[in-house]
């Protein structure tokens, strides 16, 4: 079987869902189509075409081919270049819809696997996969500009409809993909996302003196954010609770994201507070280092498809603050401390626990090992395969 995979968000997207494209293809090939193997020998003949818009790229993309070589088998994998950027991709497939088939780029294919949301017009392929992450611009549509909720607002329905199946990130996200797109359940599974083994609790040697250098911090204890900074993110509520906490504990707020859309209150909101420090996009390298650093991670997010982020500083040994909204406690479980992301009073308060209780933080500690241990990329890699076997079963 011939599998092709749209991977321009791996190619293109440092963090979000460019990581998830990147972790679950690679565990997908590397793993999950080893563990397929075993139980289904003929699977052993698929053969994986990924392409990506790489125009801009040079040398990074590179270094990403030579990675997915380096897990690949002989033979078992296909990588395509597109002369364009991921935003020219879109206008002609999206915006535009001119009806160019994907199968130009990777040939004829049996199934067809989009991550990012969106599928590209298509001929061949007996079997249409793609991953929903959220419907955060149907949820709270004020946290996107107008030409960016008209776009999604056309364009996700429209993959919904066609694709044969829609993965989601989380039970939540499945639950909205059925009401909001009226999709019927079985046309939807859950696929939960790993944390990788590079999150770990133990340090690298001179790390904090790395990160300060890095990313121009104080020296100061400080509570982490991470995620891009738009509203959705709830980064304003989370300077105010903050704010609250230094009146008693001596802390800054770091919070390690891309500048996005509508986020210029919150960026001069930050320019007369010292303490809060907007250092920008993290790469993935130094994200372990930046949590098992901070005190605490925060995480007041109003909507999240699953919230990767809580389960990732868990693996490192912190503590994590998070909402109690959309598909964040199926994430956090009981290994964080829950909260209403518009109460301000109590995300301080919770915040300031996590930083001095010791007894609190000792049982975080250990309850978010266990919680992270659970979700692993080679688990989500076989559930992949699982919900492929079953979605060609019923072509």
């Amino acid at each position: 079987m011939r599998i092709g995979i749209d991977y321009t968000s791996a190619a293109r997207q440092g963090g979000g869902i460019g990581r998830y494209t990147r972790e679950l293809v690679t565990a997908v090939i590397a793993e999950g189509a080893d563990s397929y193997c075993e139980a289904a020998p003929q699977a052993c003949q698929h053969r994986f075409v990924l392409f990506a818009g790489t125009q801009g790229l040079g040398d990074r993309w590179k270094t990403e081919a030579a990675r997915l070589r380096r897990v690949a088998a002989p033979g078992q994998l296909t990588l395509r270049q597109v002369p364009l950027t991921d935003e020219w991709m879109a206008r002609i497939w999206q915006r535009l819809r001119l009806p160019i088939p994907a199968e130009l780029i990777t040939g004829r294919l049996d199934l067809f696997y989009a991550p990012d949301f969106l599928l590209p017009p298509l001929l061949t392929a007996r079997r249409k996969l793609i991953t929903i992450h959220d419907l955060s611009f149907i949820r709270h549509p004020e946290t996107f500009t107008p030409q960016l909720r008209r776009y999604l607002g056309s364009a996700v329905p429209r993959s919904a409809r066609a694709a044969d199946h829609i993965l989601t990130d989380s039970h939540a996200t499945r639950q909205d993909v059925i009401d909001l797109l009226q999709v019927s359940p079985e046309r939807v599974s859950t696929l939960h996302l790993g944390v990788s083994a590079a999150f770990r609790a133990e340090p690298e040697p001179e790390e904090r003196a790395d990160l300060e250098r890095l990313y121009d911090l104080s020296g100061a204890p400080f509570v982490l954010a991470v995620g891009t900074v738009q509203p959705r993110k709830n980064y304003r509520r989370l300077i105010d609770a903050v704010e609250l906490i230094r009146e008693r504990v001596d802390v800054d707020l770091v919070i390690v994201g891309g500048r996005g859309w509508l986020s210029d209150d919150l960026v001069e909101a930050a320019a007369h507070r010292p303490w809060v420090h907007l250092p920008g996009f993290a790469a993935d390298t130094d994200l372990p280092a930046l949590y098992r650093q901070a005190e605490v991670l925060a995480y007041p997010s109003l909507y999240e498809g699953f919230g990767l982020s809580p389960l990732e500083a868990m693996a490192c040994g912190t503590p994590v603050v998070a909402s109690t909204v959309s598909s964040v406690p199926e994430a956090v479980g009981d290994a964080g401390l829950l909260v209403d992301p518009l109460d301000v009073d109590g995300l301080a308060n919770a915040i300031e626990r996590a930083i001095t209780d010791s007894a609190l933080r000792s049982e975080l500690r250990a309850r978010g090992f266990a919680r992270a241990a659970t979700f692993t990329w080679a688990r989500a890699a076989r559930g992949w395969w699982k919900i492929v076997e079953e979605s060609l079963a019923r072509s």
